[in-house]
C-alpha cells in the first residue's frame, strides 16, 4: 500500500515537472538579455486540456466577459494604464503556470499578450476574479485561495454563479502571505485594488464606482443608442418647431402685404376723393 501511494505522489510530482514553467530569480538573473528573450518566446501562451477546467458554458464565459468589458471599459475612460486579460497563461518564477478567468495589473501597458511572464514583465497580478459554475469548488475556493496568497496577489475574488454568492479575499499588507476574507457592507464588496465596489445584483456580477454602475459593451452601446434616439427626437422637435416658426413668419408677411395694399389703396382713394373734393369746391367758386 506505501509503494502505491509513493508510486502514486512520484506520478504526480512528474505530472507536475512535465508542465512549462518560467525560470526561478536565481536562474534569471544569471541570463543575457538574448536568453531572456529566447525564453520568454518559448514560453507556450495557451495551457493543455490537463490543466484546465473543463468547459462551462454560456454561464461562466457570460460572466467572465461582463466583468471584463466593464473594467476595460471604466480604466479606459479613465485613462489609466490597467491591463486587463482573460484565461492568460501566467508565469510566476519556477511555479506551475496558472490562467485565471479575468486578472488585473495595474501601472502596466495595455497592448495584447498571449502570456504575462512575471520575470519579463516586471510585476506580478494585483487582482484576480474566477467564475465558478460547476465541477470541483476546492480549486477556486481552496487550493487557488493559498495560492494566490501565497504568490502575493493583493486581491483576489471568486463569483460562485452557480450559488450566486460572491466570495473576496485581501493581503493585509504586501509582505503577507495569507489572505482575509473581505467582509460585505449590504451587500458590496470593495476591492482597494481596483477602486470599485462588487455587488451580485440581478443575478449577474457587476461593478460600482460610488453610485455609478459600470456598464458592460452592450449596456453601453445601448444607452448610446437610448441618448442617440432622445438627441434625434428633440433635434425633430426642433426642427418641427422652426418649419411652424418659418410657417407663421410667412403667414405675417403675407398679411403684411396684404394690409400694405390695402393701406396703399385707401390712400389712394383717400388723394382721389381729396382732389374730387377740391374740384367741386373751384366748381363752385
Amino acid at each position: 500500500m506505501c509503494r502505491t501511494l509513493t508510486g502514486m505522489a512520484r506520478d504526480e510530482q512528474q505530472r507536475e515537472d512535465a508542465f512549462p514553467r518560467a525560470p526561478s530569480r536565481e536562474e534569471w538573473a544569471r541570463m543575457s538579455e538574448a536568453e531572456r528573450a529566447r525564453v520568454v518566446e518559448e514560453l507556450p501562451g495557451e495551457v493543455t486540456w490537463d490543466e484546465m477546467a473543463m468547459p462551462e458554458g454560456d454561464l461562466h464565459s457570460q460572466a467572465k466577459m461582463g466583468a471584463l468589458q466593464a473594467l476595460e471599459g471604466y480604466f479606459s475612460r479613465q485613462r489609466r494604464r490597467v491591463y486587463v486579460g482573460t484565461e492568460l497563461p501566467v508565469y510566476y518564477p519556477a511555479e506551475r503556470r496558472f490562467a485565471p478567468d479575468l486578472v488585473v495589473v495595474l501601472d502596466a501597458e495595455t497592448h495584447p499578450r498571449s502570456k504575462w511572464v512575471v520575470l519579463h514583465e516586471g510585476k506580478g497580478l494585483d487582482w484576480v476574479l474566477e467564475v465558478h459554475v460547476g465541477g470541483d469548488r476546492k480549486k477556486d475556493a481552496e487550493y487557488n485561495v493559498k495560492r494566490y496568497a501565497r504568490l502575493g496577489i493583493p486581491e483576489y475574488f471568486i463569483y460562485d454563479r452557480a450559488r450566486q454568492r460572491l466570495y473576496g479575499y485581501r493581503l493585509p499588507s504586501p509582505e503577507a502571505r495569507e489572505y482575509v476574507p473581505i467582509a460585505s457592507e449590504r451587500g458590496r464588496y470593495s476591492s482597494e485594488v481596483l477602486g470599485l465596489q462588487l455587488q451580485i445584483e440581478e443575478g449577474r456580477l457587476r461593478f460600482w464606482s460610488g453610485t455609478a454602475l459600470l456598464l458592460e459593451y452592450k449596456e453601453f452601446i445601448d444607452r448610446m443608442q437610448e441618448s442617440v434616439a432622445g438627441l434625434q427626437q428633440r433635434a425633430d422637435e426642433d426642427a418641427r418647431q422652426l418649419a411652424e416658426t418659418e410657417r407663421l413668419r410667412q403667414e405675417a408677411e403675407r398679411r403684411l402685404a396684404e394690409e400694405t395694399r390695402r393701406l396703399e389703396e385707401l390712400e389712394r382713394r383717400l388723394a382721389e376723393s381729396q382732389a374730387e373734393l377740391e374740384r367741386l369746391k373751384q366748381r363752385g367758386g
